[in-house]
């Protein structure tokens, strides 16, 4: 009897197959990782860009504070300079970290300014001061909500670098947790305020 070769795929062919499919499974999910991480990255920046947009808006608003409190006689001088200060300092702060130490600075001075300002009642009665602490106020709200986009952002991220199988790409492309932005130190301490004279 003849024996017949049976024609068909090879065990050796077919194991290289399963190990192409399995590389190129692998490549692809490296790469939707890899744009994943990307993305994220990009949607932190954005948030942390829309948050120095809040803090600009913020910062361009104190000029007008200023002039508007600097014609209130006998007006503490020093107020207006902290106020001043901490508005150079974010305008010169070059890196998030500044920034978010700028910001806080810039917070504490306008709320020391705003417990002075409490004193001068003709002050406060006039439409300018009325119509710039409503855009500050409205600032202010704009800051808050900006910072908890920024947050989630920066929380989705961080999960993504941090969880496997992501975590290897992650490592591999130089991806780093990226910083939340947190309270100023003391701010959970309410403020004194006295108004009995």
């Amino acid at each position: 009897m003849v024996d017949k070769q049976k024609k068909g795929i090879s065990p050796g062919w077919i194991v290289t197959i399963v190990v192409l499919v399995v590389i190129v499974f692998v490549v692809l999910s490296g790469v939707g990782m890899y744009n994943n991480l990307v993305r994220s990255d990009v949607n932190v920046d954005n948030a942390w860009a829309n948050v120095q947009t809040a803090y600009q808006r913020r910062a361009d608003l104190i000029p007008n504070l200023v002039e508007t409190v600097k014609g209130a006689a006998n007006f503490e001088q020093t107020t207006l300079t902290d106020i001043t200060a901490a508005r150079s300092a974010w305008t010169n702060a070059k890196t998030p970290e500044e920034q978010v130490a700028a910001a806080n600075g810039m917070e504490s001075a306008l709320s020391r300014l705003m417990v002075v300002v409490e004193s001068y009642p003709t002050l406060t009665a006039t439409k300018n001061f009325q119509d710039l602490m409503v855009s500050l106020e409205g600032t202010e709200n704009r800051i808050s909500v900006e910072r908890m986009r920024y947050n989630t952002a920066v929380q989705d991220f961080n999960t993504k670098v941090r969880v496997f199988p992501t975590n290897i790409v992650a490592g591999m492309f130089g991806f780093e947790k990226r910083t939340f932005f947190e309270a100023a130190a003391g701010a959970e301490i309410v403020p004194l305020v006295n108004l009995t004279g």
